[in-house]
């Protein structure tokens, strides 16, 4: 893999400075990787708007058949590098090497849906005059700026890169400084693979510095981001001055919401894995737990019983649940548990350490928050770690308040045998999906994806997920 390297116009390029990437599982220096800076972004747009333009390769001339084979064709290539990739992955981000080797499955996939789309992207024809033929083209905007997180940076290569490029667009990606090893390898395999110059450009660097300069920058055409409230705000003001259109995901306050007649067993299970992933450091994580009182206490043995059990290790050692990303975010969960105890929130139950786990890793064990005062922070914000909180309810009307109790709305969980109350729940539910006596549907790749309030706006994954990297041009041609 290259080293303290940008792809820019499908060459390498060395950055002045670099960057230090440390390992979460040992907080210890791993590689490094470059530092782009404006002067990178600006050549990085320069050569995406040639290659869209056909100034630069023959990206132009690639008909929306051409495209398809070559995603489903990028696809194979990634299931060929899969355990290398996995293993960057794991290593980077520190998750566990299960769950690493499914975020790289998941990112093949992403090629086949969208290689399978390719061809598939039609307009419509529109009753109008008699005198008149009316039809709607879907266009690529052309260059699409791609800013990414730490948490799933394969996976989400694989769901804006494969989408954007399957609409004929080109690329400027921007990965996290904390974790994109697996981003870089995939950039490479993309350009032996064939992706003509300047299609897919790479720059690492600090969103201070990169990312700043590639929202902000006049010549980018399409913008997404997938991060924090915050700097999604500072993302978007940055691309309005230039009206750039943006798709914003920007994490979630997630219930899971188990009634009585739920079936419990498949519930537990569900609640677990959804908080403990990739150690809570997911944007979708159902990190707040809605229960009926009636079966409250029976429930949260079990989940207490299920917790203690957990152990935190390693990625290679594939553990129930890996390191926090980085000293930072393990510091800023610490503190706002310990502030939280002092608020009297009461710790149910957590994880263990285990003994194999190294010295100086980002650790924080996963662990159930009850007995939690009205509007306190632990139920209305994002806390990014392995954290759930409990809540109970008496009734539709109770589940429903503390459900929307919260700014953000990505996903929901509704666990009832009730058809009736998972309509209404699920109509009455701020949240951008909704899942019915499961949570996640499998990584939903062939789902649209995306928020309401602070988790975000547009859709992304699926069919809405490919529109939403096209213009809509209207054409009426009036034949007499």
């Amino acid at each position: 893999m290259p080293r303290h390297q940008a792809l820019i116009g499908g060459e390498w390029v060395a950055t002045r400075e670099s960057l230090a990437v440390e390992s979460p599982a040992r907080g210890k220096v791993i590689t490094r990787i470059a530092r782009g800076q404006a002067e990178e972004i600006d050549e990085a747009v320069k050569a995406a708007g040639d290659a869209f333009a056909g100034r630069l390769g023959n990206w132009s001339d690639w008909n929306a058949r051409r495209r398809s084979e070559w995603l489903l064709a990028f696809a194979a290539t990634i299931e060929a590098d899969h355990e290398r990739l996995a293993a960057l992955e794991c290593a980077d981000t520190g998750k566990p090497m299960t769950q690493a080797r499914g975020d790289i499955t998941a990112c093949a996939r992403y090629f086949r849906f969208y290689g399978g789309a390719a061809d598939k992207l039609h307009g419509e024809t529109i009753p109008f005059e008699n005198d008149f033929a009316v039809m709607t083209w879907r266009e690529p905007y052309g260059v699409c700026a791609q800013i990414i997180p730490w948490n799933y940076p394969a996976q989400i290569f694989g769901r804006c890169v494969a989408a954007a490029l399957a609409a004929g667009n080109t690329v400027v990606l921007k990965p996290a400084e904390e974790a994109c090893l697996s981003v870089l390898r995939l950039a490479e395999l993309a350009t032996q693979a064939g992706l003509p110059e300047g299609v897919l450009n790479v720059v690492p660097g600090l969103g201070s510095e990169a990312g700043a300069a590639l929202s902000a920058h006049s010549a980018i055409d399409h913008l997404s981001f997938t991060g924090s409230p915050a700097t999604g705000t500072l993302v978007a003001q940055a691309a309005a001055v230039h009206h750039v259109p943006v798709t914003m995901e920007l994490g979630g306050k997630s219930p899971q919401i188990i009634f009585t007649d739920a079936d419990l067993e498949a519930a537990l299970e569900a609640v677990v894995r959804g908080i403990i992933q990739n150690a809570g450091q997911t944007c979708s994580a159902g990190s707040r737990l809605l229960v009926q009182r009636e079966v409250a206490e029976p429930l949260l043995a079990r989940l207490a019983e299920r917790f203690s059990s957990l152990r935190c290790d390693a990625g290679e050692a594939d553990a129930d649940c890996g390191p926090l990303i980085n000293a930072r975010q393990k510091a800023g969960l610490e503190a706002r548990l310990e502030a939280a105890r002092a608020d009297g929130v009461r710790v149910l139950a957590r994880g263990q350490l285990a003994e194999s786990a190294p010295a100086g890793g980002h650790f924080v064990v996963p662990q159930i928050l009850t007995e939690i005062p009205a509007g306190h922070e632990v139920v209305r914000e994002e806390l990014f770690g392995p954290v759930l909180a409990v809540q109970c309810f008496e009734d539709e009307a109770e589940a429903l308040a503390l459900a929307n109790a919260t700014d953000f709305g990505l996903c929901a969980g509704i666990w009832t045998r009730d058809g009736g109350r998972q309509l209404r729940l699920a109509k009455g539910i701020r949240s951008g999906q909704v899942f019915v006596n499961n949570y996640g549907a499998a990584g939903g790749i062939e789902l649209p994806f995306g928020g309401v309030g602070r988790s975000g706006h547009g859709r992304e994954k699926g069919f809405e997920g490919l529109r939403s990297y096209t213009r809509l041009k209207t054409l009426a041609i009036r034949h007499g």
